[in-house]
């Protein structure tokens, strides 16, 4: 279970272009990460995260992660 805060830091750290958004290539470069993502929103993989709630351009939001999140109970 994470913090708002938390999620938020984890997200930044993902996003390394700071572009607001988490792409399928950073969730890859960070495995270690990424598995965090997964255990927070139950979602097996990357690809799985980026099909079921991304943008159509692959990628994913704070706020779009964040629901995710919320919706599986491990927002805190």
């Amino acid at each position: 279970m994470a913090t708002e805060q938390e999620l938020q830091s984890l997200f930044n750290t993902l996003d390394s272009d700071q572009d607001g958004k988490i792409s399928k290539n950073e969730l890859f470069f960070s495995p270690g990460l990424s598995a965090i993502i997964s255990a927070e929103t139950g979602v097996s993989s990357p690809q799985e995260l980026l099909a079921m709630h991304g943008d159509k351009d692959g990628s994913i939001t704070f706020e779009q992660l964040k629901r995710v999140v919320q919706e599986t109970g491990n927002l805190s």
